[in-house]
């Protein structure tokens, strides 16, 4: 499977989304012979959660698949840019790569407000932001122009 191949499985896991009021985000956890170890979507309103983001989602389920919680070597895909807490997480399960998609403004931690990964932190994933942008961005786009009443637009 190519790049663009994880990516399109973690925009499928961000449609998964639309069904439950959550922001469509997906991410998915591929290993080092390129097998999708972890999925995760965005639960936090199916869950009512403040930490149900699709990358925790998505490492836990790579961590019980492993039965470590070290996932060294791994990559993991993200229809949007991760926050604080997500980039927390990859660097403390040792995430090798970070391959994103849409940047996010508000409170995204691969460059857009800062970059956490930069930090003197003990582990450094590589990053890699844009893949697939425009079919990530153009999901949150459809999703809060819904939310909108329509008489505003």
């Amino acid at each position: 499977m190519t790049h663009e191949d994880y990516m399109r499985r973690a925009i499928a896991l961000a449609e998964g989304c639309l069904d439950t009021g959550d922001v469509p985000v997906g991410c998915v956890i591929v290993s080092r012979s390129g097998e999708i170890i972890g999925e995760g979507r965005n639960r936090r309103e199916a869950d009512c959660s403040a930490v149900a983001h699709a990358e925790v989602e998505a490492i836990r389920a790579a961590c019980r698949r492993l039965g470590s919680w070290r996932l060294s070597g791994c990559a993991l895909y993200v229809t949007l840019e991760p926050c604080p807490m997500c980039a927390g997480a990859i660097i403390n399960s040792r995430i090798a790569e970070v391959r994103y998609g849409a940047r996010e403004g508000k409170s995204g931690c691969c460059g857009s407000v800062l970059n956490l990964f930069e930090e003197r932190f003990n582990h450094r994933p590589r990053l890699y932001g844009g893949l697939l942008e425009p079919e990530c961005r153009a999901l949150l786009e459809r999703f809060f122009l819904d939310l909108r009443d329509p008489s505003e637009i």
